[in-house]
């Protein structure tokens, strides 16, 4: 209605002072039957009223399509009614649906190739390092643990970029199933073995009773506690030698805490840790840091509704919680 007005304010503001003019103008003629003029005002607008509201009425659906928002793109197709403008507005709608649809298709083609050539390309690229690491152990030390170290850092790398595409469609890429928290980070320890021995910290693992379960996607999960490992140990290397790895339940929801005493993330940072390419200040002095680990980590939380906790203090370490929902939290096994 409110659309409607806005419309024909105008015509409206004429059609009124036009007949002002024209009463003024039978005055000035030497007419003064005043009750003739005011009828004859009346019914002007008395017509202009009807006129109004059959317009209204005949184009309702086309003003209410014009101010409802969408629910979704489908709701453009439906008719707007049987007035010129309305039918001319759902052919023009039709069309540039026809073209979205065509557009997100053709992108939609483009990203899966992409996918699939970063899929292929990272595969191909471990295969190479795979060689260059078995033959580095032949060297004698320290270039084989230099080259062994920068080939880790590689594969690292490889992953990182692998996650990164795989993001995109991680709705087709999860599958949520029972882990045992415990045994994944014995196979997560196992995976950074020589990256703890290099580094000189290592884990520590409690859990506060036996086979604590959650549902999950273990692959995802499994990066999730890599990467923010592989944090814990950069950033305590050199001022701690260990970080302490938790299992343990709080008011009916299971907690996998990561906890450091290295050097901790400034007050200024902790917001934007989990922005895209966001390094910060310790990032900077640490020139190997890309600023997507933990931009994964939250998506990757995200998406699979685990909660994901933050405490930090400059100087003493920092913690971080991936928090699980009492529905995915599942009985001793």
């Amino acid at each position: 209605m409110r659309l409607f007005f806005k419309e024909h304010a105008l015509l409206i503001a004429v059609q009124l002072i036009q007949f002002l003019v024209i009463f003024a103008v039978y005055w000035l003629g030497g007419s003064r039957n005043l009750l003739l003029g005011l009828y004859s005002i009346f019914l002007g607008v008395f017509f202009l009223a009807c006129y109004l509201i059959y317009h209204y009425m005949s184009r309702s659906r086309f003003y209410k399509k014009l101010c409802t928002e969408l629910a979704d793109m489908e709701a453009v197709l439906e008719p707007s009614g049987r007035a010129p403008v309305a039918v001319a507005l759902d052919q023009v709608l039709k069309d540039q649906y026809r073209l979205y649809t065509k557009q997100i298709t053709e992108a939609e083609e483009r990203q899966e190739g992409h996918l699939e050539f970063m899929d292929r390309w990272v595969h191909q690229m471990k295969t190479p390092l795979s060689v260059i690491e078995l033959t580095a152990q032949n060297l004698d030390e320290p270039d084989s643990s230099s080259i062994r170290e920068e080939t880790e850092q590689l594969q690292r790398g490889l992953n990182t970029v692998l996650y990164m595409a795989r993001l995109r469609t991680i709705e087709k890429d999860f599958h949520i199933k029972p882990v045992e928290l415990s045994k994944l980070i014995q196979e997560v320890n196992m995976e950074h073995r020589r990256y703890y021995i290099r580094s000189g910290v290592y884990p520590q693992f409690s859990e506060s009773r036996l086979g604590i379960t959650v549902e999950t996607d273990e692959k995802w999960l499994f990066f999730i506690l890599s990467q923010l490992i592989y944090n814990a140990v950069k950033y305590s290397a050199g001022k701690s030698d260990h970080i302490q790895l938790s299992v343990y339940e709080r008011g009916g929801f299971a907690i996998l805490e990561i906890s450091d005493e290295g050097i901790g993330i400034p007050p200024a940072d902790r917001k934007r840790i989990y922005h895209k390419f966001f390094t910060g200040s310790n990032g900077r002095k640490y020139r190997e840091s890309t600023g997507m680990g933990l931009y994964l980590v939250k998506e990757v939380c995200t998406y699979l509704g685990h909660g994901i906790e933050m405490e930090s203090e400059v100087g003493k370490g920092t913690v971080f919680r991936i928090v699980f929902k009492p529905s995915q939290n599942l009985t001793g096994m």
